[in-house]
């Protein structure tokens, strides 16, 4: 007869623990927070036969402080864990679930059901007794538990009593919670540790703005036909402006000289004129590359100038870094192997067929790869040593992944507040991958995602089943993109997308012209006529506000709503409700009195009619349990609105987007 061997580096423990979280790829990459994040942990454990377990996550912070939080089971049957806990700690998280045998559950329930029926009632008081007086005497037990142990034992073992009441005495409130507080643990076993990357509040929750500083302080000589270029002494007189919308992040497109080789003029059109500016992304030109600052805005002591203004008005300037070169880009002379030769000589330009864009050189990362590589870092470098701690990457998508693991991570060792904005538009693989690279945020489908259906599955999808890896940043538009639904939506439309990104998403943002509700698209195209990448366009800011034109109130109250209720600024805690209509979205977000900072719950109910073209009456239908509430009726406050109502799990609600589009 053999003998059982079993093998020690079995991945199975003891006790079985699975599909740990949050994990990504098998801990491949470190899973993504953000200082005040509440993450969900969750894990599946069982054990053989009915015997009670529990389980617990074991986080380790930074600073080497080990907390532990007790998990929950979830639904029946599931034999999943749950828990959530607050990260407030800059730095790598360490974490495990730790499962056990709970002795005193098993003890508690075999105990009960025994004493129920009248079998074995002194016996199962001895064992009480043998249980308790062994776990006193453990080593890691707080000398306040174990005599509480002590005392409960000397209960239990009191013949004097009956065995129900001594039984009582083992299972009050009291009692309860010093077992909860220490457990009383055997055949213990630890899942394999995982990495949780937790980065400051503005890497994951954070309002964005967009503006073209040459634009802002602009002006047009009509007698001599001549443009004169905003600067950042100009663009500086509109950041006020900026921050009382109550955004936190003003990020401009790209600062640098422009190149005159293939200029394009306005509407991308392929001949420029001497007054056109060219588009902000063919950088370089015999002023410099992407090191140096556009002659028109100014100096680099102007731009610091700006950074120390927009810092005093609680705004951060993020620049974008586009890495590619006009044909006049220092680098095409001095590094001319840093770009792809065609069969006929030329370089190539870039292209997206039947897209042409000539007046760009897409960078070639497999030609030198040491020297374009510590080149980008030095560039990144310069304007980190310049006051930029934010940047927005400009098509990452078409660039080396590995190239962006190792950038990120250079840069982010030596400077670990630096944030990295991915504008990639392009394959979900693709956008998530270079989330697990490295990148802060990524910009998303949200601008094509308008109604009520699309919207549940893809907030769904960013809340819950990509958020370990990738942090969505909710653009409502760009310079780039003018969606029909903008097109033809109107004021409504416009504030019904601002209404839906501030509310769910952690991070959101906006171009310039939003607020004005700029909706002319150029013919056969999803683009703003007149596209500010190719003109200058000052905008009379204070002669639409009067006119009430502007959706700015709106903007700021959204704003306001989002810096005052910390729930909002969280994406995990997003769940999507019923309603019995069709373009009315229903959404919640809930803070535990644990997570606040006031010590109370936070509950927001936001209910929107997606559709801008007519007035919309349905009954609203929450589960309240996953909402936070716990109550059959109670009073909601109108944060849009300051009016009063009180509400149950099924409500009313008739919503004119013409008017507000919606309830918070």
């Amino acid at each position: 007869m053999s003998k059982i061997s079993y093998r020690h580096d079995s991945p199975i423990g003891r006790i079985p623990i699975s599909r740990v979280t949050p994990v990504v790829d098998g801990g491949r990459w470190p899973a993504k927070a953000f200082q005040g994040e509440v993450l969900p942990f969750s894990a599946i454990v069982f054990r053989e036969g009915h015997d009670a377990l529990g389980a617990e996550v074991l986080l380790t912070s930074p600073s080497g402080k080990t907390s532990i939080h007790r998990m929950h089971p979830g639904a029946p049957g599931s034999d999943s864990w749950h828990v959530r806990a607050q990260l407030s700690e800059i730095g790598d998280y360490k974490f495990c679930v730790r499962a056990f045998g709970d002795d005193y559950e098993t003890w508690h329930h075999n105990a009960q059901v025994k004493l129920e029926v009248g079998v074995d009632e002194e016996l199962m008081m001895l064992e009480g007794v043998a249980l308790l007086t062994s776990a006193a005497a453990e080593k890691d037990r707080s000398a306040a538990n174990a005599k509480a142990l002590i005392a409960i034992a000397e209960v239990l073992g009191d013949s004097k009593q009956s065995a129900k009441d001594r039984f009582a005495a083992a299972e009050t409130a009291a009692v309860k919670k010093l077992i909860s507080d220490e457990p009383i643990r055997s055949i213990v076993t630890l899942s394999d540790e995982f990495l949780i990357k937790c980065e400051r509040e503005y890497a994951g929750s954070a309002a964005w703005y967009e503006f073209f500083p040459r634009s802002e302080g602009a002006s047009f000589d009509a007698k001599t036909k001549k443009w004169t270029s905003g600067n950042f002494v100009t663009a500086a007189k509109r950041l006020p402006e900026v921050a009382a919308m109550g955004f936190q992040i003003l990020y401009m497109p790209p600062i640098h000289p422009i190149g005159k080789a293939f200029r394009k003029g306005p509407n991308n059109s392929l001949t420029a004129g001497d007054q056109d500016p060219g588009s902000p992304w063919a950088i370089g030109s015999e002023a410099g590359g992407h090191d140096a600052i556009h002659p028109d805005l100014g100096t680099e002591k102007d731009f610091v100038a700006f950074v120390k203004k927009a810092k005093e008005l609680g705004l951060e300037i993020a620049l974008d870094l586009a890495l590619q070169a006009s044909p006049d880009h220092p680098w095409v002379k001095t590094n001319p192997e840093w770009f792809t030769t065609r069969a006929d000589g030329s370089i190539a330009y870039a292209e997206n067929p039947p897209k042409k864009y000539q007046d760009i050189y897409p960078i070639n990362f497999d030609n030198d790869r040491d020297g374009i590589y510590l080149e980008i870092l030095r560039v990144v470098k310069h304007w980190i040593g310049l006051g930029i701690r934010v940047f927005r990457v400009d098509n990452p998508h078409t660039k080396p992944v590995n190239f962006w693991e190792w950038l990120i991570g250079e840069v982010n060792a030596e400077f670990p507040d630096v944030i990295f904005l991915a504008e990639a538009f392009t394959r979900p693989a693709m956008m998530h991958q270079l989330g697990k690279a490295g990148f802060q945020q990524s910009y998303t489908y949200y601008t094509w995602r308008n109604s009520k259906s699309e919207l549940e599955s893809y907030l769904n999808e960013l809340a819950h089943e990509s958020a370990d890896f990738f942090r969505p940043n909710l653009w409502v538009s760009t310079p780039d993109i003018l969606t029909e639904y903008l097109q033809f939506g109107g004021p409504a439309g416009h504030k019904i997308r601002a209404l839906i990104a501030a509310m769910a998403g952690a991070s959101w943002g906006m171009y310039a012209g939003y607020e004005l509700v700029e909706a002319v698209a150029r013919p056969g195209a999803e683009e703003h006529i007149d596209s500010e990448k190719y003109e200058y366009k000052p905008r009379d800011w204070k002669t639409a506000e009067k006119s009430g034109r502007s959706i700015a109130p709106f903007i700021t109250k959204l704003n306001d709503i989002r810096n005052e209720n910390a729930a909002i600024r969280q994406l995990r805690n997003l769940e999507i409700h019923y309603s019995d209509d069709s373009a009315i979205l229903v959404f919640t977000k809930h803070l535990d009195a644990a997570h606040t900072a006031d010590g109370k719950a936070e509950t927001i109910i936001v209910v929107v009619n997606t559709d801008p073209h007519a007035i919309r009456e349905t009954t609203v239908h929450l589960d309240v349990g996953r909402a936070g509430i716990h109550a059959d009726e109670f009073e909601v406050v109108d944060l849009l609105t300051n009016k009063k109502y009180d509400w149950t799990a099924h409500n009313f609600v008739r919503i004119d987007p013409r008017d507000i589009p919606g309830h918070v």
